[in-house]
């Protein structure tokens, strides 16, 4: 089995290629630059280092949210265009969920988050078990300091690890709210790793076509809201004229 994965769901870029169900090339930055710009070179080099062509995929991995609208968009669109170009599947899995696998063989629970501003964040709980990262509640939006709130008053006894590439934005509020129960991922796993959607993505069945492939936001963009909130108000308006 041969496929590709892509994330740009944050300042972190990734792709990763596997060739006869091995990982034959990664690349990863964590950068403040341009993925529209820099996503297809990347792809491109990295078939050229594996002696691949694209008409050799099987299927294409591809991180469908929650992060940033612009970055998810970018992902998505470039994996369905792929797709859909090589008449193959794609496979979407939450960038919350690779993120938890960076804590694999954790003895706790998994807290992945992903700044959303505002004093927000895209979060989820995750348990290593049985040899497997498991859902213990969903991906959701939600205020950080009522998230930590929510993790100290249900789990006082257990030890969470969290793990994103926007730690230095919310780590001094954390440790304060959790103390020792808290524990910050290594510098070098607090990145999502394509070679994780990989692993996951190629065992995951697929549902629907690639047009009916949807990125998954949690939210609307903030033009989109303001943008259905004034028609909403329009709409009210002519209706009562």
């Amino acid at each position: 089995m041969n496929g590709l994965a892509i994330d740009t769901s944050t300042f972190v870029m990734g792709v990763a290629i596997m060739k006869d169900s091995q990982l034959v090339g990664e690349f990863t930055t964590n950068l403040k630059k341009n993925h529209s710009l820099r996503l297809m070179p990347a792809i491109r080099q990295l078939f050229e280092e594996a002696e691949m062509k694209p008409k050799e995929l099987d299927r294409i991995i591809v991180s469908e949210g929650p992060g940033s609208y612009t970055g998810v968009r970018i992902g998505v669109t470039t994996a369905k265009t792929l797709a859909w170009s090589l008449n193959i599947p794609i496979v979407g899995i939450s960038s919350l969920e690779i993120l938890a696998q960076n804590g694999r063989y954790f003895d706790g629970l998994i807290s992945p988050f992903i700044d959303a501003r505002r004093g927000q964040v895209y979060t989820g709980l995750y348990r290593y078990k049985n040899g497997m990262i498991i859902r213990e509640m969903n991906d959701q939006l939600t205020l950080h300091h009522d998230w930590l709130e929510k993790l100290k008053d249900r789990f006082t006894d257990e030890r969470i690890l969290f793990i994103s590439s926007d730690m230095d934005k919310h780590q001094e509020a954390l440790v304060q709210k959790l103390e020792d129960q808290a524990v910050i991922a290594e510098n070098t796993d607090l990145v999502l790793r394509p070679r994780e959607m990989l692993r996951i993505g190629m065992n995951k069945g697929t549902e629907g076509g690639t047009h009916d492939f949807r990125p998954n936001y949690i939210r609307l963009a903030e033009a989109e809201s303001k943008w259905l909130e004034g028609n909403q108000g329009e709409e009210i308006k002519n209706k009562g004229e």
